[in-house]
């Protein structure tokens, strides 16, 4: 089956934004291995062992083969840093995934903007053989989709998660540390308020709406896709 890597700047984003997608490759049978480019250190709740174990769990839930970190520095992921690029390229290199799940790059948050283009980079130059790096062979994914963070954008894909939204809601709520906090706590951030989850429920069902589901996880695929064969223009039987 195929292999996906599945890459976020900090513990909890790629469930945010693609936790149904996640699952819903998982239980096909494909191997999905998560990879978060940061710990999260700066985050004003938590810390990096709790989200650690925290990001291991809901990993566990979603079903993902494994879950890994490249311990750049959180708020300081840089896509000029010839170190953050080769951790990456590496990553690509030794996964060889078909296809590369991540969020895209309209956000505020620097390491969310500055991780879609560390992505983009070592994406392209995983595939050059004279790119320095460890002794493993040249490779480039087939396909890269670009998950919605903060900012919107126009989806060029929507997977129908209907059947996913449980498990996405219970892979969120591992993180406790980030998503809840208990009356009077002055750790306030916007993903601990109370109807974070909420909102983010809101938007799964807008977006499955738009195809005629209960659940949908927006996407962006940068250029043309492909159509390679008769098969690839039409939908599967029954669906």
């Amino acid at each position: 089956m195929s292999s996906i890597l599945a890459v976020g700047p900090h513990p909890d984003d790629v469930e945010i934004a693609a936790g149904g997608t996640v699952a819903l490759l998982a239980a096909a049978g494909h191997t999905v291995v998560l990879l978060d480019l940061t710990r999260g250190e700066r985050a004003t709740r938590g810390n990096p062992e709790t989200r650690a174990a925290e990001a291991r769990a809901a990993a566990s839930i979603l079903g993902a083969a494994g879950r890994e970190c490249l311990e750049l520095p959180d708020t300081g992921v840089s896509a000029r840093d010839p170190e953050h690029l080769a951790r990456l390229v590496a990553a690509v290199r030794t996964h060889r995934p078909q296809l590369v799940l991540t969020l895209h790059g309209n956000d505020d948050h620097p390491d969310h903007r500055e991780g879609a283009e560390l992505l983009r980079r070592a994406v392209y130059l995983a595939g050059l053989r004279n790119y320095p790096g460890p002794g493993t062979e040249p490779f480039r994914p087939s396909r890269v989709l670009y998950a919605m963070g903060r900012g919107p954008f126009e989806p060029t894909c929507i997977v129908d998660v209907s059947a996913q939204a449980e498990i996405k809601r219970r892979a969120l709520e591992a993180y406790r540390s980030q998503f809840f906090r208990e009356a009077g706590d002055p750790l306030t951030t916007p993903i601990s308020d109370p109807g974070f989850l909420e909102r983010i429920e809101a938007r799964d069902r807008v977006m499955g709406g738009r195809i005629g589901a209960t659940h949908g996880e927006p996407f962006f695929e940068a250029g043309p896709a492909a159509a390679r064969s008769a098969r690839d223009l039409l939908p599967e039987a029954g669906s």
